[in-house]
């Protein structure tokens, strides 16, 4: 028995093909990015993008000066990294479409990544700013959703993008939890503080019980949008509010890197600690511990300066 003739498919692109690959819009977004500002490198042009690039005629020697040329860019070696990923993730796309022979992928993609030793971007948030960011939040509808919104993010240390994915299926008030999807679409539960619960309450009462994002904007006649905020317009509010309590600018990933300080100083354990924020390895949640730094600060505490005395 023969199969029947297949219609012949035309050969895509490998950008067009790993971009369609990522489930997360931001995630599209993000490794976009990182290919177009690769292709700019690549071709000098600075308005250059990804799309159309025969990325299978990298080879070994055009890969290690891509990687050297991010290097000196002055990035962190994490930003550097995931422009690293992207390449090797476009050539990989390139190898599946039968483009790029296996034995040169291996070697264009055979890397190393950047390593740093930095401390974590980012500013703990101390409890008073949190609290002054949600007496900013007039009663307002606008002001009961950015209460709502704060509190969600100080008890969860969501990332913005998880934020803007929520629905309102996604909350569960008899358990006080949010089901979150994280990077790579991993599903995670987290969990609402009591007082966090009765600002979500409150901001339901405004929005309403219909199926779709939990958080939405606002037109400027002052109605609610039937679409998810975006990270940029989360970012946003919390400029907004933080400005009008007077407190410095923070942002989406302080109120992450906060709660991840909160839970390791109030001695959760690492692996739970983990679990809440969606991190795929320990030791990404490990950079965020501030006990040693205490230590030593404690330590030092322990020296006196000597008091100003010419010699005899």
């Amino acid at each position: 028995m023969s199969l029947p003739a297949l219609p012949a498919q035309p050969v895509r692109d490998p950008y067009h093909v790993y971009l369609d690959s990522l489930t997360s819009p931001e995630s599209r977004r993000t490794m976009r990015g990182c290919l177009d500002r690769i292709a700019r490198i690549l071709t000098g042009d600075p308005a250059a993008s990804g799309a159309g690039l025969p990325w299978h005629r990298l080879r070994y020697e055009h890969t290690v000066r891509i990687r050297t040329i991010l290097t000196e860019q002055g990035w962190s070696a994490a930003y550097v990294n995931k422009h690293l990923v992207a390449l090797r993730r476009v050539l990989k796309e390139a190898w599946r479409l039968g483009l790029l022979a296996a034995e040169d992928y291996a070697r264009a993609t055979d890397l190393a990544p950047v390593r740093q030793a930095r401390l974590p971007a980012g500013h703990h948030i101390p409890p008073e700013v949190v609290g002054a960011a949600l007496a900013a939040c007039e009663e307002s509808p606008a002001g009961v959703r950015d209460a709502a919104l704060i509190a969600v993010l100080y008890s969860t240390g969501c990332r913005r993008s998880e934020i803007a994915g929520l629905r309102l299926a996604d909350y569960d008030p008899a358990a006080r939890s949010l089901r979150v999807r994280g990077k790579r679409d991993k599903e995670r539960l987290v969990y609402l503080t009591a007082e966090a619960v009765g600002l979500v309450e409150r901001w339901l009462a405004v929005r309403g019980e219909h199926p779709g994002p939990l958080f939405g904007p606002f037109t400027k006649a002052g109605t609610l949008r039937p679409r998810p905020l975006s990270g940029q317009g989360i970012a946003d509010i919390l400029t907004r509010r933080l400005g009008q309590a007077g407190a410095p600018r923070r942002t989406a990933h302080d109120f992450r890197r906060t709660f991840i300080g909160e839970l390791l100083d109030a001695g959760v354990d690492l692996a739970t600690a983990q679990a809440l924020v969606g991190h795929s390895s320990p030791a990404t949640t490990a950079r965020y511990d501030r006990r040693p730094e205490k230590r030593r600060r404690e330590a030092v505490d322990r020296l006196r300066l000597p008091a100003p005395r010419p010699l005899a």
